[in-house]
């Protein structure tokens, strides 16, 4: 049923309905919905705007259609406009004229924005769940090969040699800022805009701080205006969510080189990977692949919403429409993507023997020879120009750098000499980055016990945060 329309002569246009119609997909917001209107009902309620007799007829009615709805005996129908028109109708079936009463005193303005506030806490709440649980497949695995030694790289190059846990462990810190991204987002989502009517607030004696503690919002909010028009927290979840999405592509780059034949360091198990349907050896890292190609949609929705927002005048523009879609879609796809990844993380097992074998490859310890050089008093610019022309003698000459000679070593460089050996090894380079954050075995248990023990402070934090959620859900 519509909401409006007393000083219109004549029904919208078919083209004009069908663009205006949003319950195919705002009709998810439909358990949110109600609960806002039992928050609502008790204003109303106290204030002596309606009837003990109609109060107590509207609670049963809203009761009945969450269970309804939940069961999905009650649904959209086509002449439904969106979520709030249907439930209206839901109402007036059960009650008569008594189902519109609840109209008083507030908007679709106020009431859609506080449903996708909800919404959009509940479903938060669900992905950081999730990512703590990828944040603990992440720290196990890198706890099994913190003293692995492998490669390390930067521009896809061999750089110095790393413990392989540190090289995992580092998806660790990327995820816990995305926990704190959410953790700050949620404080600045709990504000309520129930109450703030279309835009000027209301006449009636309504109290938005009562509707806010019902719906256990934090605030409620400070201006009718920016109220319902606010998008900030739909743009900021939209970054959160796709940041989120890039950290896995990350990942899933990661493991598709590992799991190539050019590096034969990983191998995906057999649940979290797929075949082809002509070439019959084929193992793909497809969770991988699929993972990296989701960011893309990610950060086009994120693109969508801003660009919507960019332009918007005053106060509430049906533009905002628009924010729903993109918001409904990033959620789903994290949920659809975190818990593939996390099983994947947790199931690949590496190679430590050809990690190993290539973590000295590309001249990777010539910085052990810059350090060794240091420690002697020596400026680091001669002692990394003394190193870089050992590099060259040992290209030109097809060689290592420990197969230098104690001459060739002492002509590069008058401090250099034969004990610098004892600094060229893998274990050595590895065991002697003992600072805060190093790659050293004893740091990277450490960055795991730090990382474990933050990550349990919040997945407490998310659980009681849930059940304080389906607590209010559930009145």
């Amino acid at each position: 049923m519509a909401l409006w329309g007393g000083r219109f002569s004549s029904s919208p246009a078919d083209s004009v309905f069908a663009l205006s119609r949003s319950i195919d997909f705002d009709w998810r917001l439909a358990p949110y919905d109600l609960r806002s209107s039992l928050a609502h009902l008790a204003v109303l309620q106290s204030s002596s705007l309606i009837s003990k007799e109609d109060g107590k007829a509207l609670e049963s009615a809203l009761k009945e259609l969450v269970a309804e709805v939940t069961s999905g005996k009650f649904t959209p129908i086509a002449s439904d406009e969106d979520v709030h028109s249907a439930l209206e109708r839901g109402l007036t079936e059960k009650l008569g004229a008594t189902g519109g009463v609840l109209r008083a005193g507030r908007s679709r303005n106020d009431q859609v924005t506080t449903d996708l506030r909800l919404f959009a806490i509940d479903h938060f709440l669900e992905i950081a769940q999730l990512i703590t649980q990828l944040q603990d497949a992440i720290l196990d695995k890198a706890s099994e090969y913190c003293d692995a030694p492998a490669p390390g790289f930067t521009h896809i190059q061999h750089a110095q040699p790393v413990t392989f846990g540190h090289e995992l462990a580092k998806h660790a810190q990327s995820f816990a800022r995305d926990l704190d991204r959410i953790n700050d987002w949620l404080e600045r989502t709990s504000v309520s805009s129930l109450g703030a009517g279309a835009l000027a607030g209301s006449s009636l004696p309504l109290d938005p701080l009562a509707t806010a503690k019902d719906l256990g919002f934090k605030a409620t909010f400070a201006n009718s205006m920016d109220a319902v028009s606010d998008r900030d927290y739909v743009a900021e979840a939209l970054f959160i969510l796709s940041l989120v999405g890039i950290h896995l592509s990350r990942i899933g780059e990661e493991w598709s080189f590992w799991a190539s034949t050019e590096f034969s360091w990983a191998k995906v198990d057999d649940q979290y990977s797929t075949g082809s349907s002509i070439m019959p050896q084929k193992k793909n890292p497809d969770m991988a692949e699929l993972a990296r190609g989701k960011s893309g949609r990610l950060v086009g929705n994120l693109v969508s919403v801003m660009t919507m927002l960019k332009g918007l005048p005053f106060a509430y523009n049906r533009d905002l429409q628009e924010d729903k879609e993109p918001l409904f879609d990033s959620i789903d796809t994290l949920l659809l993507v975190l818990p593939a990844i996390v099983g994947m993380v947790a199931t690949t097992h590496f190679n430590r023997e050809a990690m190993a074998q290539g973590a000295p490859l590309g001249f990777s310890l010539a910085t052990e020879i810059a350090d060794y050089l240091v420690l002697k008093k020596i400026p680091f610019a001669q002692a990394h120009e003394a190193a870089g022309k050992c590099v060259a003698l040992c290209e030109s000459s097809g060689r290592q750098l420990h197969e230098l000679s104690d001459g060739e070593y002492a002509q590069i460089h008058p401090s250099l000499d034969g004990g610098v050996r004892a600094v060229l090894t893998v274990q050595g380079a590895l065991d002697a980055r003992v600072t805060h954050g190093g790659t050293a075995p004893v740091q990277v248990r450490k960055q795991i016990a730090d990382a474990r023990a933050k990550n349990g402070a919040t997945q407490k934090n998310i659980a009681d945060a849930q059940k304080a959620f389906t607590g209010m859900m559930s009145l």
